[in-house]
């Protein structure tokens, strides 16, 4: 499996792939508007053998405390029916980790099911003393320091981009 950033011939292979992977169109639609509106941080696709797009992940800046502090929220994360259970999605993530990294992008944040997200080391974000702006269990929103020390300063309510409140 070929993990890569997203390119510009993938725009519409991501979109059947999202589509496919969730019941409503609401993430497509997040997904293109986050890209056309400038707040797509990274983009990785995952391709199987015959090139075809069958993962995405996709990262965004969020506020926190009212300030940009490079922090940025994870979502959505599909894999094709085909290729789930086999470790794919995991493997994107922590690819994405490492380029954010690599970029000085101090940590990241995701609202998600946590028997899953903390295989990957997520823990609750209100280890942090983060809080979400939407009403959701507390225990599926969590955090992870992708740089030691990223949430040292930082603190409050977590903001995602407008393209969300869609959802």
């Amino acid at each position: 499996m070929l993990l890569r950033s997203e390119a510009p011939a993938d725009l519409l292979p991501i979109d059947r792939l999202v589509k496919k992977a969730f019941d409503t169109d609401a993430e497509a639609k997040l997904v293109m508007t986050l890209r056309e509106n400038g707040h797509n941080t990274l983009s990785l696709v995952a391709c199987n053998d015959d090139g075809k797009v069958v993962g995405h992940i996709m990262f965004s800046p969020v506020i926190i405390g009212g300030r940009d502090t490079g922090i940025q929220g994870l979502a959505p994360v599909c894999v094709h029916p085909d290729y789930r259970k086999q470790g794919l999605a995991s493997d994107m993530i922590r690819e994405g980790f490492e380029i954010l990294s690599e970029f000085g992008y101090p940590a990241c944040v995701v609202l998600g099911d946590p028997a899953y997200y903390s295989r990957v080391g997520f823990v609750p974000a209100s280890q942090y003393s983060l809080t979400c702006k939407w009403d959701v269990p507390a225990d599926a929103f969590m955090a992870i320091e992708l740089l030691d020390g990223a949430f040292s300063d930082v603190t409050g309510l977590v903001e995602y981009c407008a393209e969300f409140d869609a959802l």
